[in-house]
């Protein structure tokens, strides 16, 4: 690539896939390479500039930008500004490891500017040591199914192939969740019961998704340490003036709407058996969730839920006329 000084400059490109960690049972240990991937061009610029993503992100705090320099660090070479294109399908703070591709991207570009050139395993520990933990870093790296542990500073990863009839399907919420907001609401401790339970089944799982087994892979996938937690919890909102204060739980919004509709009745206003489908944004406007950008939005989703939840619309029917799908829409295969 010419710079605009007119000298060649040297192009990096790094392509990231996106991951699913947390696989199944396995909390923190297992993690899913799919074939969703971001690629990211970096070249070496007069000064720092970053494109392809929202501006809130262009800044001097960009990820990919800060593993750069810390893997600079780590290395122990000069780093130099960059002109960083950024081309990512994976979806902000989803679950897919958007965050861990950027780690990645930016360890990649330090490695490939360097003299030394790339390392895998090299990398895999500075992406450890940046990202907090190897779930989603390691598949990332490797590719496949991955099982990984950390002792003593040192991160052992093993790479397992899947099965190629399965297929994976992505859910991303309509919404940001970040990593430490979620992991706030996991216990401390857990019983023995538990833990036997997730071992148990942990094995399972890495065995279904190798050879393929779906019953053995629908029967092994309940979890008990992480999965179940959000549903007990509050669904907090920042208070006005700073202070946080107590938020909505979806069986208040039900209890609320229950004595909504008996003061309709009581005024001959709804008959017995109807759907008051207006009554779920009449009754957050009574209590609005006092949000902020940085916290996260599962109030209006639920009052969202609710209202098609108690609403009698029928569903919508798909067309026949339409040409069927190959391929089911968000279906994605594992990557290798």
């Amino acid at each position: 690539m010419i710079g605009a000084d007119g000298r060649e400059r040297p192009m990096v490109i790094v392509r990231v896939p996106a991951t699913s960690a947390n696989v199944g049972v396995g909390f923190d240990c297992l993690g899913l390479a799919l074939d969703l991937t971001a690629t990211f061009l970096v070249t070496p610029a007069e000064r720092l500039e970053v494109v392809g993503c929202e501006e809130r992100f262009r800044g001097e705090d960009n990820l990919v930008w800060t593993s750069y320099l810390d893997a600079c660090r780590e290395l122990g070479t000069d780093p130099v500004p960059l002109h960083i294109t950024i081309l990512s399908p994976i979806p902000l703070s989803g679950g897919l490891g958007s965050s861990s591709a950027c780690v990645i991207a930016g360890i990649g570009a330090a490695m490939a500017l360097s003299p030394e050139g790339f390392d895998r395993t090299r990398a895999l520990e500075l992406a450890v040591r940046l990202e907090g933990h190897p779930d989603n870093v390691a598949p990332a790296l490797l590719g496949g199914l991955v099982s990984s542990f950390v002792d003593g500073g040192t991160t052992t990863s093993t790479r397992m192939d899947v099965a190629g009839n399965l297929r994976f399907v992505a859910v991303a919420p309509p919404y940001e969740v970040r990593t430490a907001d979620a992991r706030r609401v996991l216990p401390t401790e857990v019983s023995r019961e538990t833990a036997v339970w997730q071992m148990g089944r942990c094995v399972a799982v890495v065995r279904a998704l190798e050879t393929g087994d779906a019953a053995l892979l629908a029967a092994a996938c309940h979890d008990r340490l992480h999965e179940p937690r959000p549903a007990h919890r509050r669904l907090r909102r920042p208070a006005r003036g700073g202070r946080r204060g107590r938020g909505l739980r979806v069986h208040d919004l039900r209890v609320r709407l229950h004595d909504a509709r008996r003061r309709r009745r009581r005024r001959g206003g709804l008959t017995r058996g109807g759907r008051a489908r207006e009554d779920v944004p009449r009754l957050l406007a009574a209590d609005p969730p006092r949000q902020h950008p940085r916290h996260d939005r599962r109030g209006p989703l639920a009052a969202a839920l609710l209202a098609r939840l108690f609403s009698t619309a029928p569903l919508p029917r798909a067309r026949r006329d339409s040409a069927p799908s190959r391929r089911k829409p968000g279906a994605v295969g594992c990557h290798p």
